[in-house]
């Protein structure tokens, strides 16, 4: 049965700075339910990082409401409901890349044995590098130790930022299939944010950032 994990009503985000007053989220209304696809396109600057932000409640929203009815209280979001895979560099440095998967684990209290780790390593190419620290690894070999991070513990909801970024065109895809299969016949929820307009096309529904705010766009069948 479908489950409804987020729901965020009129959200609105500004900062301030020198120059004043700068809004970067308007009259924002979205839902994300179980198993959801969602491909978040824009340009850069449209707000797309900052709305995969408050729905994973790293951020407030200084205008509107969001709930995560499906995911429990705010303070328990993160890591075992909400897994985060960030544009920019955020493994920690000082920890192996197996370490870094199993983070999560360690956080929640729970075991953190090799098998989970070592076999998402594994699904993403990357078993022959768990004993690297960051430094030793590449920009895209690090992202998807990221992604095997937020992976590991099984949330209900992935947040992505770019996740493909660093990736050329090939590598991109088979890192996707990676993700792809490895949620294929769960409930978890994906919703990335991504310039790549192959993988955007391989989600179910794909909503557009245009200055701040939200279009959602058709739901559709996921390409294979």
């Amino acid at each position: 049965m479908t489950e409804t994990l987020v729901v965020a009503k009129n959200l609105g985000r500004a900062f301030h700075d020198g120059a004043g007053r700068s809004t970067v989220l308007r009259d924002i209304n979205c839902e994300i339910v179980s198993g959801a696809r969602i491909a978040v396109v824009g340009p850069s600057g449209s707000g797309k990082t900052t709305l995969l932000h408050i729905l994973g409640g790293l951020d407030r929203p200084t205008s509107g409401n969001i709930e995560w009815p499906g995911l429990g209280a705010f303070d328990d979001l993160r890591p075992r409901r909400v897994g985060m895979v960030f544009q920019s560099p955020s493994l920690f440095p000082a920890l192996t890349a197996s370490q870094n998967v199993d983070l999560p684990m360690i956080l929640a209290g729970e075991d953190a044995g090799k098998d989970a780790g070592i076999s998402l390593l594994a699904s993403f190419g990357l078993a022959g590098l768990a004993d690297k620290l960051p430094e030793e690894l590449s920009g895209g070999q690090a992202q998807r130790v990221a992604m095997a991070r937020a992976l590991v513990i099984g949330p209900k909801l992935i947040l992505a930022d770019e996740p493909t970024g660093q990736l050329d065109s090939v590598t991109a895809q088979l890192f996707f299939d990676a993700v792809l299969h490895h949620l294929d016949g769960t409930d978890i929820a994906l919703v990335l944010a991504t310039h790549d307009n192959a993988v955007a096309a391989r989600m179910a529904t794909r909503w557009t950032m245009d200055h701040g705010q939200l279009i959602p766009g058709w739901p559709r069948n996921r390409v294979a």
